[in-house]
């Protein structure tokens, strides 16, 4: 039997076509009101969520004092930010990685920081060379990179989200050949450097600027190459050259080497160099022979300002007595500028990020009051140190031609 089912009538087709009309507004007011919902909870989660820095350094090879003293001093800033509680009430994790002094490693790990690790921004390196190495990649990604102690003025040319905490090269080799040709009254100059190094070169190169203006001479220039062990043939040059100071802008573990076989070899005048000295390791490779050189540096611990000391006393009870470097300190200011940039932007947004960056003015660091010029250097003074029984010894502050007005915060 067929069985015959008639159409729907059209009354019926209209009720369900109504039905369908009703339902879709229906069904987009639901969906809009559960992404309102969702959208402050994604928002408050972000708001909660810690906020990752990366930091990279030379913890292990040739350099690797700079690397742990600017680790602890980045931990020591990342614990009082989050114990005074933290940036617009979150907390900050550090994500440590180890360049182990090479410029190749130093850029792995940093593409690996922003890429893995999804780090809002960048400290690192200590060495110039790995800063320079590293900074494309921050740049491309369009994270800020804050250079501690990396001196070589190319570094912040690599982009303009790379800035750095301390002065460059340019003002760090007048400041020594002031101090020379001023204070130590020297008109003839030797000049040993380490010709593969970013950081040397560049110190050499305004040095000699600087002390021609003086009226100062150099009488010769020799160079060695990192981790060599014999340094004589270069020395016994420069003493017959008779220099009344030999310049050295290089790192504590070929310097320290250099003065004790300078030493041996009767060229007794004053040895001058640049931050690139300060470590502990420097005495007890070079001992006695470092006394009487001079260094320039970022700060000195012995300053008896009340931040300086009141750094000073936190990290040695933090590190078993341990006395903070330029580079302990330098880190320390590197975390806490970005710190406040970070405040000042209310978001971690790389672009508004750098922006804030930038307008860096009258930061009151423990290195000195750091302002960011429109090439993202922080324009600060350097002070020189004497060398004397294991000790660096204040001698003197000298300020930048265009030193920020003191304001407060």
């Amino acid at each position: 039997m067929l069985r015959f089912t008639a159409p729907p009538s059209r009354s019926r087709r209209q009720t369900k076509a109504q039905l369908r009309s009703s339902l879709i507004p229906l069904l987009l007011l639901a969906t809009i009101g559960l992404t309102l919902s969702c959208a402050p909870q994604q928002r408050n989660a972000e708001d909660r969520a810690t906020i990752k820095i990366g930091f990279f350094g030379d913890l292990s090879g040739p350099t690797f004092n700079f690397g742990q003293s600017a680790m602890n001093g980045v931990l020591m800033a990342a614990d009082e930010i989050n114990q005074a509680g933290g940036i617009n009430g979150r907390k900050i994790d550090i994500v440590i990685e180890d360049d182990k002094g090479s410029p190749e490693a130093a850029a792995q790990v940093a593409g690996k920081l922003i890429s893995n690790d999804k780090v809002v921004a960048l400290i690192g390196a200590g060495a110039s060379g790995n800063s320079l190495a590293a900074a494309p990649k921050a740049q491309s990604a369009q994270i800020p990179l804050i250079a501690p102690s990396s001196t070589n003025p190319a570094v912040t040319q690599a982009g303009d989200y790379i800035f750095r905490a301390c002065f460059i090269d340019a003002f760090q080799g007048e400041v020594m050949a002031k101090f020379a040709a001023g204070t130590l009254k020297a008109k003839k100059a030797a000049i040993m450097l380490d010709f593969n190094s970013p950081y040397s070169r560049g110190l050499t190169e305004y040095f000699e600027l600087s002390f021609a203006k003086l009226d100062g001479q150099i009488v010769i220039k020799q160079s060695y190459s990192q981790g060599d062990a014999d340094y004589r043939g270069q020395l016994s040059a420069i003493k017959a050259a008779e220099p009344e100071v030999v310049y050295i802008p290089g790192y504590y573990g070929d310097v320290g080497l250099i003065a004790k076989q300078a030493r041996q070899l009767g060229l007794t005048v004053p040895l001058l160099g640049a931050d690139g000295w300060d470590a502990p390791e420097l005495w007890e490779l070079g001992g006695d022979s470092l006394n009487g050189s001079y260094i320039s540096n970022h700060y000195s611990a012995d300053d008896p300002s009340e931040t300086i000391q009141k750094f000073a006393r936190a990290y040695r009870q933090r590190y078993s007595n341990l006395t903070p470097d330029a580079h302990a300190a330098l880190a320390y200011d590197a975390l806490r500028f970005l710190a406040e940039a970070i405040q000042k932007a209310g978001t971690t947004e790389g672009p508004k990020l750098r922006d804030a960056l930038a307008e860096t003015k009258n930061f009151m660091g423990v290195t000195g009051i750091i302002s960011m010029d429109r090439d993202r250097n922080a324009v600060k003074p350097a002070v020189i140190l004497e060398l004397q029984d294991r000790k660096y010894i204040y001698q003197e502050t000298i300020q930048p031609e265009t030193s920020p007005a003191v304001q407060s915060h």
